[in-house]
């Protein structure tokens, strides 16, 4: 089977291409509603396969993955669409699939707003390889994924230079050599790119002369000093609910449209909060929150999370994809297309004035052969939580935990 690239890159400063929507009609919003929702749910599934990585931190975005996988899908059949379809969701409807992606698309991409955030998808082609006209047009009418010309067969190092420096030029030099050395070569046909960045100011931030060493308990047996950050004056304000399992905090970045959601276990029983982490569990929680005076102390934090994903998703339910049997039939007319790998890597930085966030995937294909009289709540993140950043609407770009934040 050819060799095809997908790759998912979240980068800064991204130039997305105008895609092909409609007024935001209620119809368009709802359509785009269903995306997110879908979006939300693969990143719960997702990050359950890699809750089970003790004492690790995770970072990831999900809204990358999906949107990169859905160019994918858009060219898969049979068995191989179906499956890919279950595990991440996609619209029985095609058309309501791009209607509602492109939506979303275009509200990320929305200009005049108070912090970064843009997605964009390419596809980048093997020369004188041809693809189906109506693949091609989709994916740029509804998805943004202009097509350009490379030559994986006779110059696949230059095509990786090119695709690696446009990675780490757009994400501010934040991921580096995403594309391993040789994984591009003479059977590489395609490469799928989307790109997804943000960065954003804390409504509220921290004063950085208040910011501290102390300790963090990463496990019972281990704790680390990192400098924590606090704020206790009159004016920390901020949605905040608690029950028996956990602590959960809303912090809004400027313009009100993004906010992180930090959700804390009590007395450290990250299991349990994994455990019982779903959409409908997420949704039940932030109905908790109400706005109210908060004492917070939080780490910063900066890590970096790389993910080889093709046995991930294969066990998630789509295993025909990344066999010789692969079904990509619609993007070029044969069987004749597989994926052989997959690969994420992410880059998260929290500190006293707010977030950047910047991640990139690649998914490689082969040939086959309150109330005031209440006592003051204390959100002290002391301790491993877990935390996403989301739009106002609900959509989910980013997820992880803070394992240990030094």
């Amino acid at each position: 089977m050819l060799s095809v690239f997908f790759a998912l890159f979240l980068l800064a400063g991204c130039k997305p291409v105008k895609v092909e929507t409609e007024n935001r009609t209620d119809a368009a919003v709802e359509e785009s509603a269903v995306i997110a929702q879908a979006v939300n749910r693969f990143a719960f599934d997702l990050y359950a396969g890699y809750a089970g990585e003790a004492g690790a931190n995770i970072f990831f975005s999900p809204y990358s993955i999906y949107a990169a996988m859905a160019v994918a899908y858009e060219g898969a059949g049979g068995k191989t669409a179906e499956e890919m379809r279950k595990v991440f969701r996609f619209p029985e409807s095609k058309d309501s699939m791009r209607r509602g992606y492109a939506s979303l698309y275009g509200d990320i991409n929305r200009q005049g707003k108070k912090y970064a955030l843009n997605t964009a998808n390419a596809l980048w082609t093997q020369k004188d390889f041809k693809f189906a006209d109506e693949y091609t047009a989709v994916a740029e009418r509804y998805y943004g994924g202009k097509a350009e010309n490379l030559d994986f067969v006779n110059a696949a190092d230059e095509a990786l230079k090119r695709i690696n420096g446009w990675v780490e030029e757009n994400t501010g030099g934040r991921i580096k050599n995403l594309i391993p050395s040789g994984m591009l070569d003479r059977l590489t046909r395609l490469v799928i790119t989307n790109a997804v960045y943000f960065k954003g100011e804390w409504v509220r931030q921290f004063n950085a002369r208040d910011t501290r060493e102390e300790v963090f308990k990463v496990s019972e047996d281990k704790s680390e000093a990192v400098p924590m950050m606090r704020r206790t004056d009159e004016e920390s304000l901020f949605n905040y609910g608690e029950n028996s399992l956990l602590q959960i905090l809303e912090m809004p970045y400027s313009g009100g449209e993004i906010s992180m959601l930090i959700l804390l276990p009590k007395n450290g029983d990250m299991k349990s909060l994994e455990e019982n982490l779903s959409p409908e569990k997420f949704n039940e929680w932030k109905s908790l929150m109400q706005n109210q005076r908060v004492n917070i102390f939080m780490p910063k934090f900066r890590f970096e999370r790389k993910y080889f994903m093709a046995e991930d998703l294969s066990g998630m339910g789509m295993p025909s994809a990344f066999s010789p049997q692969a079904d990509f039939s619609l993007m070029t007319g044969e069987k004749d297309l597989f994926i052989s790998d997959v690969i994420h890597q992410a880059f998260v930085e929290v500190n006293e004035e707010g977030t950047e966030a910047a991640a990139a995937t690649a998914v490689v294909m082969k040939l086959t052969a309150v109330m005031p009289e209440q006592p003051i709540p204390v959100f002290r993140a002391d301790r491993p939580f877990i935390f996403v950043i989301q739009q106002a609407g609900g959509n989910i770009l980013f997820i992880g935990r803070v394992s240990n934040p030094a």
